[in-house]
Parts: structure tokens; sequence; C-alpha cells
């Protein structure tokens, strides 16, 4: 049947699929608002889609508003690195399920792509202020359970992770979604375990970043490169994503600058500002240096 329907209406259908998988509800108001579509017709468009999956959503009359229920199904195949991506952007139209537009744009490969149930639990438990029960495996210590409150979704330009509070070792760590199965919405957070309490996740620093002083024979490539002015850019980072923004771009953050080989191409001018900052071992020749602290 979804065949047979026009394309606006496949993706206001798709729309309302996207936010009961990521979100776990939805407002009528908020297809009408999106599509600019009239009551009757966001009406049609809800019961269309209750027809197609009536064990989808169910109708809270007190809220006005559709939820999904625990035999959810999408109704639409969506694509978890797409979404994830729409997610980060702030675009939630489920439109990559009906056929987005496709430019021959290459990539390089990443890691392998999370699972698309694992990102909507985790999604819904973010927006809804909800713990999460998981099962982990780490390197460290295998698999086993642990109960997370998340509170937001990075891209660190290899793979996906969670920035969440751990309830076994209570800290704020970082989680791979690959490395994360059996997921299951619990209570709510509880105090101290929101963002605002992730000091790492909130406190900012300035990288100063230079064209590699060694390794660099024409440094005004790399100044075109990264837009810098009078040869220096300065970067406003989170604390908490420092290691990867530095890892990411082969900074050397060696006191003097004596990482050889041309994948260093910057040097980080002001290596005090990472005082007190962890998840530095993944920094280009940060711990072989004396600590910073």
């Amino acid at each position: 049947m979804l065949e047979k329907l026009a394309f606006s209406q496949k993706q206001r259908l798709a729309y309302i699929d996207f936010c009961l998988l990521f979100k776990g509800s939805i407002y009528r108001q908020d297809l009408i608002k999106r599509f600019e579509v009239g009551l009757s017709a966001g009406s049609r468009d809800f019961n269309l889609y209750k027809e197609l999956a009536p064990q989808n959503l169910e109708y809270d009359v007190k809220q006005k508003r559709y939820f999904q229920t625990s035999e959810f199904k999408p109704l639409f195949d969506h694509d978890a690195k797409r979404s994830l991506i729409k997610l980060a952007n702030d675009i939630s139209d489920g439109f990559d399920a009906i056929g987005d537009l496709h430019f021959p744009v290459e990539a390089p490969s990443s890691l392998n792509v999370p699972d698309i149930f694992i990102v909507a639990r985790t999604v819904q438990a973010i927006l809804n202020d909800r713990a999460l029960e998981i099962n982990y495996t780490s390197l460290s210590s295998g698999s086993g359970k642990r109960e997370i409150v998340p509170h937001s979704i990075v891209d660190n330009g290899m793979r996906w992770h969670v920035r969440a509070f751990d309830r076994k070792t209570e800290s704020f760590r970082d989680f791979v979604l690959t490395r994360i199965s059996n997921v299951k919405l619990i209570g709510n957070y509880e105090f101290g375990e929101d963002s605002n309490s992730d000091t790492e996740w909130q406190r900012a620093i300035s990288l100063q970043l230079v064209p590699h002083p060694n390794n660099v024979k024409f440094p005004k490539a790399i100044e075109m490169d990264y837009a810098m002015k009078n040869g220096l850019l300065t970067i406003d980072v989170r604390a908490a994503m420092a290691g990867y923004l530095l890892r990411r771009w082969n900074v050397d953050c060696t006191e003097e600058a004596t990482l050889n080989g041309p994948e260093y191409q910057l040097w980080l001018r002001n290596r005090t500002s990472l005082m007190n900052t962890s998840n530095l071992a993944i920094a280009p020749g940060y711990e072989n240096n004396s600590p910073a602290r």
C-alpha cells in the first residue's frame, strides 16, 4: 500500500514513524507545523498510519499525544548512520527512509554503524531524562550490565559514542554505541547525573593550533586549509572532546613539536591548556611527555 501513496504523504508517514522511533511520542500538532498541513489532513495521516501499523502507537487522551507501544516495529527502514547525522543536526524528517537524494561524494570508511534500535532507545532516554540498563562490552572488563544516564551522542570522527553518567563507577564516561546491547529504559535520572554535573562536558578550553614548525615546508598551505589568521587557529572545545579532536586532526601535542611524519601538520602551541583534562592518552604525543597537570 505504501508504494501507491503520493510521495508527500509517504514523507509525512515517515516523519510520524521517525518521531515514534527516536522520541517515543509525537503530537498531532508536530506533524501539522512541520509540513504546514491542515488539521483534517493531519488527522488523515495519523489514521492511515494506524491502519498500516496499528500496533505501533497509542493515543493518550489526557496528554493529547501519540506514544510508541511496546510492540513497535518501524514502518519504514531508517538508515542508522544517516539518522545519527540528522539527529546531530536537529533534523527529524525521516526523509531518508523514503528515498533521499544521493550526491556523488565519497567519504572515508568509518567503523561499524550502531544498531538503529540501540540509537533510538538512547535518544529516547536523552530526550526524556531517563536512565538506561545496558549490556556493555569494554576492552578492560569484558561484558556486563551497566546502568547509565546518557545526555549526549557524539561523533568522534571514527565512531559514535554516548556521553553518560555511569552508576557503576559514579563518573561521567564515554560509551561506544556499537558495544552496547540489550537496552532497556528504566527510571529517571537522579541529582548529579545530568549534563550540568558533567564538569568536563561543561568546561571549555581553548586550543591554539599552528602549522607544524618542523614537518611543514610551506606553512601558508596549512594556514589556508584551516582558515588561520596570522598563522594561528584558536578553537574552543569541550574538555571532554579535546582528545578526540587532537587525534582526528593528528595534532602534535609534544612540548617541543618532536613528532615526525607528514601526517603531523599541526602543533598544539599552548599545551598547558590541557591541564586537568582526562582522555588524553589518544592525543598524539601527549603521554610521552611529563604531564601538564
